[in-house]
C-alpha cells in the first residue's frame, strides 16, 4: 500500500467537499480508521476498504493507492519450496547430464504424469517432483529444440503454482521465462492470463487491466470459426480484465468485460477444457463464478448468495479447483457479512474436505474466518482445527 494513502484520501475527500464523518457514512468505513489514515497513524488498509472509500468518493481505487499486494509467503513456506526456487534459478550444464537422459519422450511423459498434481492442489507431492523435472527440462532444451515447448508448459504451471502459494517473485520469474519460450500466440496468451492473475494478487490493478486489454485485443477470435482454445484464452483475458476493473472501482468496464466473456462461453456451449489443459478450463459456469466474485468485491453479499444459488452444485465439479474454491470462499464471506455464521462454517468445511492443501495458502480464507470466530466465548474442536489449518491466530 502506498505510504501516501492518507494524503491522497484527504485531498480527494476535500475535493469532493465531504467531511470525514460524511465519508464514513457513505462508505461504511469506520470514522476512526479514516482519521488514523489521514493523520498518518496508519499507512495501509485492506484493498476492500480502499475500494469502499474510492466508491464513496467516486474515483478509481488506484487514485488512492498505488499498490496493495497480498502478503507474500513467509520464510517457512519459502524454505519448504527452496528446491523449486533453486531449480528455477539454476543454469543447465548439458555436459554434466548422465549419458542415459533426459529424453524428449521421458520428460514429456513425466510432465504429463505431474500435471494432475497441479490440478488437484497436491502441493506436498509437487515439492518433491518439481525440482528434478525442472532440471531435466532445462537440460533437455539445451540438447533437443523440441524441449522448448515442454519447458514453456512446465514453467507456466510452476508460475501458476508459485502464484497460488503467494511466492510472487518466483512466480514472476517462471512466467516471464514461460512467455519467452511460448511457441505460438495462444500459448503465449494463456501464460499472460496467469501473469494477469499474479498482478491482481500483487495489487497491481492498472498493470493487470492494461495487460489483459492488450492481449484480449491481440487474440480476439472470429466467433463463427473460433477454436475452443481461442475462445477459452480470449474469455479468460476478459475475466482478468473484469476482475481488475471491479477492484479499481470501474463497475461499468467490469460488466462490459464480463458480457464479452459470457459471449465466448455461450459460443463454447458448455464448460470446456481445451487440449486437456486445466488452466484453460472455461465456459458458462466459470463466467458465473466470476460474476459472483465481482459481486463480493463490490460488497453485495445478498447478490452473491442469489447468484450462487443459481449455479447447480454438480456444475461446480467442472471448473478448476482454484476457481471453485475461490467461489466457495466468496459464499462463506457473504454468509459472514450477513451474520449467517453456521452457513459460513459449513462452506469452509466443504472447501477443507475437497482441498485441504489449498486452503492454508489463502489469505482471503483468514480474512473471512476471522470475523466468524472472533468474539466467541467457546470454540468447537472443528473451529480450532480450521483456524490452525488457515494459520489464523486465536
Amino acid at each position: 500500500m502506498s505510504a501516501n494513502l492518507g494524503e491522497r484520501l484527504h485531498a480527494t475527500r476535500k475535493h469532493r467537499g465531504l467531511s470525514q464523518r460524511e465519508l464514513s457514512k457513505r462508505s461504511g468505513v469506520p470514522l476512526s480508521l479514516i482519521r488514523k489514515l489521514e493523520q498518518g497513524e496508519r499507512n495501509d488498509t485492506r484493498l476492500e476498504t480502499a475500494r469502499q472509500l474510492a466508491h464513496a468518493l467516486k474515483v478509481p481505487t488506484t487514485r488512492l493507492i498505488t499498490e496493495h499486494a497480498e502478503t507474500q509467503a513467509g520464510p517457512d513456506t519459502v524454505n519448504h519450496w527452496a528446491p523449486v526456487h533453486a531449480a528455477l534459478a539454476a543454469t543447465p550444464d548439458p555436459t554434466a547430464a548422465p549419458p542415459e537422459g533426459p529424453t524428449y519422450d521421458g520428460v514429456r511423459d513425466a510432465l504429463k504424469a505431474a500435471t494432475p498434481l497441479f490440478s488437484t492442489d497436491r502441493f506436498d507431492a509437487l515439492r518433491t517432483v518439481l525440482p528434478p523435472l525442472l532440471r531435466d527440462t532445462e537440460t533437455l532444451t539445451e540438447i533437443d529444440p523440441r524441449g522448448r515447448s515442454l519447458r514453456a508448459r512446465l514453467l507456466e504451471l510452476t508460475g501458476w503454482l508459485m502464484t497460488q502459494t503467494r511466492q510472487f517473485d518466483a512466480a514472476e520469474l517462471a512466467l516471464e521465462r514461460a512467455l519467452d519460450d511460448a511457441t505460438d500466440h495462444v500459448q503465449a496468451a494463456a501464460t499472460v492470463n496467469t501473469q494477469c492473475w499474479l498482478l491482481l494478487r500483487r495489487g497491481k490493478l492498472t498493470q493487470a487491466r492494461e495487460l489483459a486489454v492488450h492481449w484480449a485485443d491481440e487474440v480476439e477470435p472470429r466467433m463463427s470459426r473460433a477454436t475452443p482454445s481461442e475462445l477459452s484464452t480470449w474469455g479468460w483475458l476478459l475475466l482478468r480484465l473484469s476482475a481488475a476493473a471491479i477492484r479499481d472501482n470501474r463497475p461499468g468496464e467490469a460488466e462490459d468485460a464480463l458480457r464479452l466473456a459470457h459471449s465466448a462461453a455461450v459460443a463454447l456451449g458448455q464448460e470446456c477444457t481445451p487440449e486437456g489443459d486445466f488452466l484453460r478450463a472455461f465456459g458458462p459456469v466459470t463466467v458465473a463464478l466470476k460474476r459472483t466474485e465481482n459481486a463480493m468485491v463490490a460488497g453485495q453479499a445478498d447478490k452473491v448468495l442469489t447468484l450462487a444459488s443459481r449455479i447447480p452444485a454438480h456444475s461446480l465439479k467442472k471448473p478448476t479447483s482454484n476457481n471453485r474454491n475461490r467461489h466457495l470462499l466468496d459464499v462463506a464471506n457473504a454468509h459472514t457479512q450477513l451474520r449467517q455464521y453456521a452457513e459460513a462454517m459449513d462452506t469452509f468445511q466443504e472447501i477443507r474436505a475437497g482441498s485441504p492443501q489449498w486452503l492454508p495458502n489463502q489469505q482471503y480464507a483468514r480474512d473471512v474466518l476471522g470475523p466468524v470466530l472472533s468474539g466467541r466465548r467457546r470454540l468447537t474442536p472443528e473451529m480450532r482445527e480450521l483456524a490452525d489449518l488457515v494459520q489464523l491466530p486465536l
